[in-house]
């Protein structure tokens, strides 16, 4: 069934396909600056989606300055004041330190972080249909990208024409592969990964564990639940006997006995879900009349937990570029992208080789890090919170 929160029109500047969480922040943004935006979403409206769910310092920081952040935490997403690392048996906590009225990280369901931004698009002006997918895009017959064909349940289309066209779709987006987007970089390693949200759980904060070829995870999110996740290399995926569940249950008890322990008082709130993996990716951003977003463009492994932060930050920097409205403004925003993501995504695909000593380990998560308050600086900056150049100016920001 289609559900519409306004009517739609045939013309508008940004056609979105795609309102999870990189689509509808990038049409909220628009239509807060006047923009006239529809978003075309396939699936229902506050639907469930896999994710890590982890939010970063970076993506927080946004939801605060689009002033969402307290209904983020209204909705009953924990504030997560620490992030654990666990080499083998040493672990190493870090706290959240204050910056800019920010003393915690949070982790929300999907179903609660999306209907958000959903929500706020909505409020914004922009026009968003649930149920709809894309069938073809339109072009001009120069090549140019005009507008697409949008199809609903029902098996009726409609054109719709539009300044522009964001792909914001997912890995397998539509929109990238109708309009042959270049792959700039690709990974070379994949995780699978199997979790569950489990009720009952002790946490202090983000949990990270890792051990030659085996990884384990514990994010505090909404309903007073922790998402629980064990990642494995992706060519293991398929050897794996057994139900998800079963293997699941296994891999904790064989490689993280001490999560075992933790769980035996816990219960777990629905089935064990899997992903089999898939490499990273980095797109072409842009060409003429279209854009990428989020995972659209950007992918890469779940081990390093940044792929929401990462469409909330790309859909800042694109709806600057739209609303500007020039070929020039587009480079720009794929230059700042690619300056952000690529050493974050070539650390995290060796960490998602599950093939490294501690040692080694440690030294990527440093550029993890190093790339994490790069990013923070960078947002600092465009909501006008960085302090001016002084004495302590070289100081880096805990991300």
């Amino acid at each position: 069934m289609t559900t519409t929160f306004h009517a739609a029109p045939s013309r508008c500047d940004a056609l979105i396909v795609g309102g999870r969480c990189a689509g509808a922040a990038t049409a909220m943004l628009l239509a807060r600056k006047g923009l006239s935006v529809r978003v075309v979403e396939k699936r229902a409206y506050g639907s469930d989606a896999l994710s890590t769910h982890a939010l970063m310092r970076g993506g927080v920081m946004q939801l605060h300055h689009w002033g969402l952040l307290d209904r983020l935490r209204a909705a009953g997403t924990p504030p997560v004041p620490s992030a654990t690392f666990a080499y083998g048996e040493e672990r190493i906590t870090i706290p959240t330190k204050p910056v800019d009225g920010i003393d915690a990280l949070a982790a929300p369901r999907r179903t609660v972080l999306d209907a958000l931004l959903a929500d706020a698009a909505g409020g914004a002006g922009a026009r968003i249909e649930f149920g709809a997918a894309l069938a073809g895009l339109v072009r001009s017959e120069g090549g140019r990208v005009e507008g697409a064909v949008i199809r609903r349940p029902d098996g009726t289309q409609e054109r719709v024409r539009a300044g522009i066209v964001i792909g914001a779709d997912g890995v397998a987006s539509g929109v990238a592969r109708s309009v042959m987007a270049r792959t700039i970089h690709e990974g070379g390693h994949a995780t699978a990964v199997l979790f569950a949200y489990w009720k009952g759980v002790t946490w202090g904060g983000y949990e990270w564990g890792y051990d030659r070829g085996f990884a384990t995870g514990v994010i505090p999110t909404n309903d007073a639940a922790a998402c629980v996740f064990v990642a494995i290399p992706s060519a293991r995926f398929q050897s794996l006997q057994g139900t998800p569940e079963e293997s699941y249950r296994h891999l904790i008890a064989t490689r993280a006995p001490a999560l075992r322990e933790r769980l035996s008082g816990a219960v777990m709130d629905g089935k064990v879900r899997a992903f089999g993996g898939k490499t990273g990716h980095l797109r072409q951003a842009f060409g003429d009349g279209w854009a990428l977003v989020g995972d659209a463009g950007y992918f890469k492994d779940p081990i390093t937990a940044h792929g929401i932060t990462d469409a909330l930050r790309d859909a800042e920097l694109l709806a600057e570029a739209v609303a500007a409205g020039t070929p020039q403004a587009l480079a720009a925003y794929q230059d700042e992208r690619d300056a952000h993501s690529l050493p974050f995504l070539e650390a995290t695909d060796e960490i998602a080789s599950l093939d490294w000593s501690f040692d080694r380990l440690k030294a990527l998560h440093m550029t993890v890090n190093a790339a994490m308050k790069g990013e923070v600086e960078m947002l600092r900056r465009r909501h006008g919170t960085l302090p001016a150049p002084g004495p302590e100016a070289g100081a880096a920001l805990p991300a």
